[in-house]
């Protein structure tokens, strides 16, 4: 449901990219950089969406949307270098596990079983919050909103899990 919703405003702002929808990563990365604990680099995720909607491009919307895709589209990269990450570490310690021929439960299965939930959970949780816009034009944006936010929140916990 939710991929559907994704998808149909990424086609209705393919007009707006090409209006050069005024978006920077810059808000979100200078947040982070000042941020110190998870609850500060949460506080970052929509910093840049902000900056883009405030704009009269980003006003209305489809703006909006367009907006709030493209910083999903930051936190997305961001989660997927973290779980790179996190997944290199937990083979590496399966690994020694298996040569100890350990009975200790693996990291990486329990690592992809848990990102494998998270994107359920996430799907279902951004499906719920569109369902609250009984069908309105903000549906699009609410469910796009609460990707990007999901995305930073586990994002930010697999950029902890990997230090």
């Amino acid at each position: 449901m939710i991929l559907r919703i994704v998808a149909v405003l990424a086609l209705s702002a393919g007009a707006l990219h090409a209006q050069d929808l005024p978006y920077s990563d810059t808000p979100t990365l200078s947040c982070l950089q000042d941020a110190e604990t998870y609850t500060a680099r949460l506080a970052c995720a929509g910093a840049s969406a902000q900056a883009c909607i405030d704009t009269p491009e980003g006003g209305s919307t489809v703006g909006t949307g367009g907006c709030l895709d493209r910083e999903r589209l930051f936190w997305d990269a961001l989660l997927n270098e973290y779980y790179q990450a996190a997944l290199s570490q937990a083979v590496a310690y399966d690994k020694d596990l298996d040569a100890l021929d350990s009975a200790t439960p693996r990291q990486a299965v329990a690592l992809r079983a848990m990102q494998r939930s998270w994107i359920v959970f996430r799907d279902a949780a951004c499906a719920y919050e569109a369902s609250r816009w009984g069908g309105g034009t903000g549906a699009g944006p609410a469910a796009i909103g609460c990707a990007m936010q999901q995305t930073a929140r586990q994002a930010l916990s697999l950029q902890d899990w990997s230090r």
